[in-house]
């Protein structure tokens, strides 16, 4: 593809690697703030995402113009998200022509009654004419602003916000405008002409009351940077979370610890991306080495081992299938317990028992190390967008360290506690989970076999009380008989098999998992294991 130039305001398509893991985004190139740090290596543009306003550093060498390739991107990408992106774009630039023919209109009208006034208060003598000078002058003091638009053409009013206009326009902003006002106007693309007002100008957001009670640049730059909010319940778990939605996740600070990341699967793939795309360092490993490649390009390095990863990183991260992988991967040869020092950092995010990751944990301290178990509730799509949620437990202060990496990566994390207690609650999530999905799939084969509409039913769920994003998701796959894995069925009955141990422990009875189980094993039986969850369906139909 022959080099395209871009430039601040352009509106672009974004193609982001893996390409086969990843849809397009719709971006426009905006100015970062100003202490916001750009990656190192290749250029790069600061751009934010139509449809879902999150921020983030893309290479320029993923940027398309969007006009130029926006009916092939339509054609080969029938999403939800990107269709909404593509709605997004289209209203922008609805409200840019809108804005256009406004500011071309009123500065006509300021041009005719600027003619006319001339006309009427043109100087006929030389007494005329100081009298003019003196009016001239009363005018330039009482006029504040008005000045400013007046001397550098009205069409600069189209380019001004809702929010400066209703500034400029309120009694209490009326007088001299900031010295460095003018300081705030940039290049333009075309396609937005009208529409920017300043640097910051190209962020979306509904201004606070305080908002627009300051016109200072930093109110804009806090308006888009990602906040933390801490809530403290009375169990005494706590959650980091972004105040306005997650993956406004272009505007967090990484960290400036080296990270690992050992195990490429359907969720440490979208993990990876996200904390590389958020100017993270990571070094990245896993079993089959092929898979780390895509990665490499992206800016990652590559780690021989485990202990390699661990021993060159300050934090290591790791994801991968049943407990018997996550202890192979600490206690093996070249594993992560002989790259452990005093200082080193390792964060399990495995699904596991709560007797696994004490174990592991337990050596990882002995050795000097730091643990913190992390594990992620969540699928391929949600790793991919940086949607996850994170259940961790065990070292506090790494939970904070890990701070950047888990906003890159989810909307939201908890703590939980001493070690243990993130392993038993996310048995529990993907214990309801499963068994739901169980049910789901049972409800749909009942309404087949008594002669009832499957999309019915689905419809009217949808209309109710159980009307959810997973329900529609799983209900799709199985009217349209697509299986491929958003989360494995083998793991989900994994989950729902340690779920009901930990119920044994405690004495504590779980028959509607058990029932889901051994549907579940029913359906690995049938060869499903390595399609998704929903694939439980065909335990029913065979």
């Amino acid at each position: 593809m022959a080099a395209v130039s871009l430039r601040l305001g352009d509106l672009v398509v974004g193609c982001a690697l893996p390409a086969n893991l990843f849809p397009p985004f719709i971006l426009q190139i905006v100015n970062p703030p100003k202490d916001l740090k750009k990656p190192r290596g290749k250029k790069c543009f600061f751009v934010k995402f139509f449809g879902t306003e999150d921020h983030a550093w893309i290479k320029v060498e993923q940027l398309k113009p969007y006009h130029a390739h926006k009916e092939e991107m339509i054609k080969i990408n029938k999403g939800k998200r990107f269709q909404q992106a593509v709605d997004a774009v289209e209203e922008f630039l609805r409200r840019a022509k809108g804005k256009d023919q406004t500011s071309s209109h009123n500065s006509a009208d300021d041009k005719n009654r600027r003619n006319s006034s001339e006309e009427r208060s043109r100087p006929n003598s030389g007494d005329e004419k100081r009298k003019l000078s003196l009016s001239e002058g009363k005018v330039k003091k009482n006029m504040g602003e008005g000045k400013k638009r007046v001397s550098s053409g009205s069409s600069e009013r189209g380019s001004k916000s809702p929010l400066k206009r209703a500034q400029e326009q309120s009694p209490r902003k009326r007088g001299r405008p900031p010295k460095d006002e003018k300081d705030l106007t940039i290049p333009e693309s075309s396609t937005v002409k009208g529409m920017m007002a300043g640097p910051m100008a190209a962020f979306k957001w509904q201004p606070t009351a305080s908002e627009v009670r300051s016109s200072s640049p930093a109110v804009c730059y806090q308006a888009i940077t990602k906040k933390l909010k801490i809530c403290e319940e009375e169990t005494g778990s706590t959650s980091i979370q972004a105040a306005d939605s997650t993956a406004v996740n272009g505007s967090i600070t990484p960290t400036d610890k080296k990270i690992g990341f050992l195990g490429l699967g359907l969720m440490g793939s979208g993990i990876v991306s996200n904390l590389l795309k958020m100017g993270h360092t990571v070094t990245v490993w896993n079993r089959t080495a092929e898979k780390c490649d895509l990665f490499i390009q992206e800016g990652a390095r590559l780690g021989r081992t485990p202990a390699e990863v661990v021993s060159t990183c300050d934090i290591t991260f790791a994801c991968v299938s049943d407990p018997k992988a996550a202890k192979d991967l600490v206690l093996g040869p070249s594993g992560v317990l002989q790259g452990i020092r005093p200082g080193k950092c390792y964060v399990d995010m495995s699904t596991v028992d709560a007797d696994t990751v004490t174990e592991l944990a337990q050596v990882i301290v002995s050795r000097g190390g730091r643990f913190l178990e992390a594990p992620v509730s969540g699928n391929q799509q949600l790793s991919n967008d940086g949607m996850l949620v994170i259940l961790a437990a065990g070292d506090r202060g790494l939970y904070e360290d890990c701070s950047s990496c888990f906003q890159a990566m989810g909307k939201t994390s908890f703590f939980l506690g001493e070690v243990g207690n993130a392993a038993k609650m996310m048995l529990i999530v993907n214990m309801v989970q499963g068994s739901f999905m169980a049910t789901i799939a049972e409800g749909l084969t009942l309404a087949q076999v008594t002669g009832q509409s499957q999309q019915t039913l689905l419809d009217i769920l949808n209309q109710g009380q159980l009307a959810s994003i997973f329900l529609d998701q799983k209900c799709q796959n199985i009217l349209q008989g697509n299986f491929k894995p958003d989360f494995y069925l083998k793991y989900i009955q994994k989950d729902l098999r340690l779920a009901i141990a930990l119920g044994d422990a405690v004495n504590h009875p779980t028959p509607m998992a058990a029932a889901a189980n051994e549907v579940y094993k029913r359906a690995k039986a049938l060869d499903q294991s390595d399609n998704d969850m929903s694939a439980v369906y065909r335990a029913y139909i065979h």
